[in-house]
């Protein structure tokens, strides 16, 4: 279990990928119970960057809430739930797609009762076909104690180099959420990071004579970085549409580099993994294990660091609200007769893998 500090809040993390969402909200205050995360690769990412940090193999369709919390309250449960099954460069088929764990998730909130909630996915799942799936989550919520709303977030509005939409859900203790106010356009027109900004320094890093002609001609907003799934997708920068606007901007979508452009090296050139970290927000110590292609796909996949400390300062912000108008008291989710008030069936947690 991960060392208590004397302030802040308690934080458990499922999903959690590289670390993206955790380093975010680690800005805004929260310390990590656990990490939960799957993906092996990305379980050494995030103990290689933070040794202290409470890393826990396992699919959270079969964790033990009881082993992972060890009794203590949590104050934020934020997950990265994964996207393929509202990706509008996959199928789309939303609960009928076995990757689908917002109910595994779900019913871990309802075993957990955190005082707050953040879940992340991308822009698809805020369609019109997805509505009767929004509106169940947020019944889920609502059975048990929470106010929740979604929101569509853009990345670029917080000083991320892409415009990177994402589909946005925080519920808190309905007294909380009063409390509660989302972040807008924080970024002044003076701060908006450009690509040819973020990367000029590591384009030049080997020496390349191009690098200044390069970083004026990508001062423009990237396109979404997407790290596809273990089923489809590799080692590039998205389908075609994304690579003619990689590509406008002098960068070739069809791969990732091993290393940052060398003298005499042509136009359009490769990103590194690295690279990519930086248009994402991480920091540049930021290392990410694994192959290549794994490395891509977990800074791919990552939810921006800015935006997650975006959200949560405004997650503790009411939290600490709330704390000082009143004593905080518990909830229960359940009808008197012990069943469970969700409106759809949810995976049960079993037994820790």
């Amino acid at each position: 279990m991960s060392q208590h500090p004397d302030v802040g809040h308690a934080c458990l993390e499922l999903c959690a990928g590289a670390g993206g969402q955790a380093l975010g909200l680690e800005r805004a205050g929260f310390f990590h119970e656990a990490l939960v995360e799957l993906d092996s690769d990305a379980c050494q990412t995030l103990r290689t960057n933070r040794p202290g940090w409470n890393v826990v193999q396992a699919d959270v369709r079969s964790l033990d809430p009881a082993s992972i919390t060890d009794g203590q309250q949590i104050s934020l449960l934020a997950a990265g739930v994964p996207c393929p099954p509202f990706s509008l460069a996959g199928r789309q088929l939303g609960a009928d797609d076995e990757r689908d764990l917002f109910p595994a998730t779900l019913a871990l909130i309802s075993a957990i009762r955190p005082r707050a909630v953040l879940l992340e996915n991308v822009k698809g799942l805020l369609q019109k076909k997805f509505s009767a799936y929004r509106s169940g989550i947020l019944e889920a919520l609502g059975t048990l104690g929470y106010h929740a709303e979604w929101q569509l977030l853009y990345s670029r509005d917080f000083g991320v180099a892409q415009l990177r939409p994402r589909a946005v859900l925080v519920a808190l203790e309905s007294p909380a959420f009063k409390h509660f106010q989302w972040p807008g356009k924080d970024c002044a027109p003076s701060q908006i990071s450009f690509v040819g900004d973020v990367l000029r320094d590591s384009m030049a890093s080997g020496g390349w004579e191009l690098a200044d002609a390069w970083a004026q001609q990508a001062q423009q907003i990237a396109p979404t970085l997407c790290g596809g799934s273990k089923k489809h997708g590799g080692p590039d920068l998205g389908p075609s549409r994304a690579r003619r606007a990689w590509a406008a901007i002098g960068v070739n979508g069809s791969g990732v580099a091993d290393a940052p452009p060398a003298p005499g090296d042509r136009l359009p050139v490769k990103l590194t993994v690295g690279q990519m970290a930086l248009l994402q927000g991480f920091p540049p110590e930021w290392r990410f294990e694994g192959g290549k292609t794994s490395a891509y796909r977990q800074v791919g996949n990552a939810f921006p660091p800015p935006v997650a400390h975006g959200v949560g300062a405004r997650i503790a912000h009411a939290l600490d609200q709330d704390d000082d108008v009143s004593p905080q008291t518990g909830m229960n989710g359940k009808a008197a007769s012990g069943r469970s008030l969700l409106p759809f069936p949810l995976t049960k947690p079993g037994v820790s893998a």
